[in-house]
C-alpha cells in the first residue's frame, strides 16, 4: 500500500494536472497515429486516471469549472446542478465530481450516466441515476475527438426529456476535423451551448517551453516543443 502526505485542500492547475499526467503516462509525447491518420506528437489515454490523487484532481477541475459556471448563471450556487457522465469513462468522473462539488464548494449535484447498452430487466433502460426528465444538464466526458459519441449522449439525454446545459471535458485537442472547425467548435455552435476544457494543447505548449525545474525536465525537450508548435499550426483551430 502507497501512503503519501496529501494537501488538505487541493486545487486545481492546469500546470500540475499536466506534470501529473506525464509522471503517470496518462499523457505522453511522441509520434502515435491517430484514426484520421495525423501523426500527432502527443496522446492521452484518460483510462489512466487510476489512482485517488488523480481522480481527484481531474474531479477538483470539473467542480471548479461547473461553480464557475454557476456562479456567472446570476451568481446562485443554490439553483439546482445536474451533470451527467459519458459512458464509460465519464462515469467516474462524474461521481467523483458530485463529491468535490459537494466538498469543495457546498453544491449538492444530481448526477447520472447512461450504459451503452439498455438494460433489459430490473430498472431497465439505459440511464443510471438522477432523473433527467425535464433538467438542463450538464455532461462531462475526457477528450472530443470527431465528436460522434458526445452527439449520441445528448440524443440519449433528449430522449428522456433532458436538455444539454453544457460540456466539460479533460482536454481540448483543438485541431481541425474534416472542415474547418474542430469538434468542440462544431458541438457548442450545433446544440448552442458552452464548451469548456480544463486543459488544451496550448497549455501543454506552454507546459513545454516554461522552465518549471530541472525536476520536471526529463518531459521536456526543444524537439518536442517544436513538433507541438508544427502540429498545431498544421492542423490547430
Amino acid at each position: 500500500m502507497s501512503h503519501v502526505t496529501r494537501p488538505q485542500d487541493p486545487t486545481f492547475s492546469s500546470h500540475q494536472f499536466i506534470q501529473l499526467a506525464l509522471d503517470n503516462q496518462v499523457l505522453k509525447f511522441g509520434e502515435f497515429v491517430l484514426k484520421s491518420g495525423r501523426i500527432s506528437p502527443y496522446f492521452f489515454n484518460a483510462g489512466l486516471l487510476a489512482t485517488g490523487e488523480m481522480l481527484s484532481l481531474l474531479a477538483r477541475g470539473y467542480a471548479d469549472a461547473l461553480a464557475e459556471q454557476m456562479g456567472a448563471n446570476n451568481g446562485d450556487n443554490e439553483q439546482e446542478l445536474v451533470i451527467f457522465g459519458a459512458a464509460y469513462k465519464g462515469i467516474p468522473f462524474v461521481a467523483a465530481t458530485a463529491q468535490a462539488l459537494w466538498l469543495h464548494h457546498g453544491i449538492n449535484a444530481k448526477w447520472g450516466y447512461n450504459r451503452k447498452e439498455a438494460k433489459t430487466h430490473g430498472e431497465g433502460g439505459n440511464l443510471v441515476g438522477a432523473d433527467v426528465t425535464g433538467k438542463a444538464v450538464w455532461v462531462l466526458d475526457d477528450v472530443i475527438t470527431a465528436g460522434t459519441a458526445m452527439r449520441e449522449v445528448v440524443e440519449i439525454l433528449e430522449q428522456a426529456g433532458a436538455s444539454v446545459a453544457g460540456i466539460i471535458v479533460a482536454l481540448d485537442r483543438k485541431e481541425k476535423g474534416q472542415a474547418e472547425h474542430s469538434a468542440i467548435q462544431e458541438l457548442a455552435a450545433t446544440l448552442e451551448v458552452p464548451v469548456r476544457a480544463l486543459v488544451d494543447i496550448d497549455d501543454l505548449i506552454s507546459y513545454l517551453a516554461d522552465d518549471h525545474g530541472a525536476q520536471n525536465s526529463q518531459h521536456k525537450d526543444a524537439t518536442q516543443l517544436a513538433k507541438m508548435q508544427h502540429y498545431r499550426e498544421q492542423y490547430g483551430v
